[in-house]
């Protein structure tokens, strides 16, 4: 435990089953870095990333699609002498990854599934073969799998709420890791982005200016070097030269974000993500100068600067029939809850039932409206930011049909950016918290950095959890 003047706080590698439990009844959600009582919005726990990259072992998932898949077969699995080997195999399997799968999430669990329940099972397995150790072996693999059932659900509520999902952001989870180095490591990613851009939009005659990236870096130099500067006047001359950079960069990428929201380009995600990394910028400033009040509003300038544009955006990928989103063809990628997220986000009021009936015409209609006899009119209302007709070679007829292919084909990865571009929106609002939050418990900005928990990161984990001894009002 660390004790700060007005809270006491624990830094911990796993969340207690108490916040599990919360996040998995909807007690509790996750915003960004922060996760929040439902119903008054009061921080029960800030997310920090202990690593670079945001995103938990790569071969996570698919480990644990195929434990679940391993111990349903062996859980059903019809035992006789010839296959209790491979059932013991099967076990030593499941043992083990599930030991990898509670690792990597640190998934606190009401029965330990390794030396509980397999520890039995084996047990019986290894007593011989005999018609009661058959019985046995059975009912206590059908135990494996209620627990491996335990897990799943589990692992199905937790995803998307604290764990990292591919809808991930380019920003990190909280505010103390991004350093002037990380942002401008994201910035390089964002300028080669809008350069693999380029040759698409030489198509339309349009040219992207990437000369303010330049500046954008030399502000990120000033401020870097401000700070490692040992002369206190020194530093904050330097720094306030930055700041004046960053308020430039401001103005600069939200005239280019209201440029393209208006041309309805496919390279507005990477404006707007540049804006974003502008306000963080020169926040981290004023953070690194202890001038928390003047941090919190220049967040809270961002915030409604960049929620307000990313919604244009996103209604804008919506299309005009939504409804398409949930083409049978995308069974198994797209569920009505996944696109319901993204209308809670514009509403919280929303749920599955109103976005139905809010699609319920266009469901009907949608068939009509991707076909000839309606002139295609959804593809000729498609924008840029989903599909170019320049992109799509046709025919002597013309290329509607190729591409409402072509967009149909897009549609998951679209709405994939969507969900990147929200968790990016919380994510940006997440920091401002955290720093009311800081202001609040009354520690600095570098104390705040320094918390880490008391035993090492395990390997293959990068997430951190601040809890604080009673939830915070902000």
């Amino acid at each position: 435990m660390v004790t700060l003047p007005s809270a006491a706080l624990e830094v911990a590698l796993r969340l207690t089953p108490k916040i599990v439990e919360g996040l998995a009844t909807g007690k509790y959600k996750r915003f960004g870095g922060v996760i929040r009582e439902a119903a008054t919005g009061r921080i029960v726990v800030m997310l920090r990333e202990a690593g670079s990259s945001g995103i938990l072992p790569g071969s996570l998932t698919n480990t644990i699609i195929n434990v679940l898949s391993l111990g349903a077969s062996a859980g059903s699995a019809k035992l006789t002498s010839d296959g209790f080997f491979s059932v013991d195999q099967r076990l030593d399997g499941i043992g083990q990854q599930l030991g990898g799968i509670t690792q990597s999430l640190k998934l606190p669990m009401m029965i330990d599934p390794v030396t509980g329940v397999l520890n039995l099972v084996m047990s019986g397995v290894n007593t011989g073969v005999s018609i009661k150790g058959f019985s046995d072996v059975n009912h206590k693999l059908n135990g494996v799998g209620e627990q491996l059932g335990f897990i799943g659900q589990n692992l199905q509520q937790v995803e998307g709420l604290v764990r990292l999902s591919s809808a991930g952001s380019i920003l990190n989870l909280g505010v103390s890791v991004v350093g002037f180095s990380v942002i401008a490591h994201c910035l390089g990613e964002l300028e080669q982005r809008l350069q693999r851009s380029q040759e698409l939009l030489n198509k339309v005659n349009r040219k992207i200016d990437l000369s303010f990236y330049a500046n954008f870096r030399a502000a990120l130099d000033l401020a870097a070097n401000a700070f490692s500067m040992s002369k206190v006047e020194n530093r904050r001359s330097s720094a306030l030269a930055a700041i004046n950079r960053f308020l430039e960069a401001e103005h600069i990428y939200t005239d280019f974000v209201d440029q393209e929201l208006e041309q309805k380009s496919q390279i507005t995600d990477e404006y707007l993500l540049t804006l974003c990394l502008a306000y963080l910028a020169e926040a981290r400033c004023y953070l690194e100068l202890e001038e928390f009040d003047t941090a919190i509003r220049r967040f809270q300038e961002g915030s409604q600067k960049i929620r307000t544009r990313i919604q244009k955006y996103v209604e804008l990928l919506l299309t005009s029939n939504p409804a398409a989103y949930l083409h049978p063809q995308f069974k198994g990628q797209i569920d009505l809850q996944r696109l319901t997220k993204i209308y809670q986000w514009i509403d919280s009021s929303t749920n599955e039932n109103s976005v139905f009936e809010l699609l319920r015409a266009s469901l009907y209609n949608l068939k009509k409206d991707q076909g000839q006899e309606s002139g295609y009119g959804w593809v000729t209302t498609l924008p840029p930011a989903i599909v170019d007709k320049s992109e799509v070679k046709g025919s002597i007829l013309g290329n509607k049909a190729e591409t409402n292919q072509e967009a149909m084909r897009r549609l998951p990865e679209v709405l994939q950016t969507m969900e990147s571009m929200i968790e990016t929106s919380y994510r940006f609002e997440a920091y401002q918290a955290e720093v009311k939050a800081i202001s609040q418990l009354g520690v600095t900005f570098h104390g705040w950095m320094q918390l880490k928990p008391k035993e090492p990161l395990p390997e293959g984990s990068n997430l951190m959890y601040i809890i604080p001894a009673e939830p915070l009002s902000l």
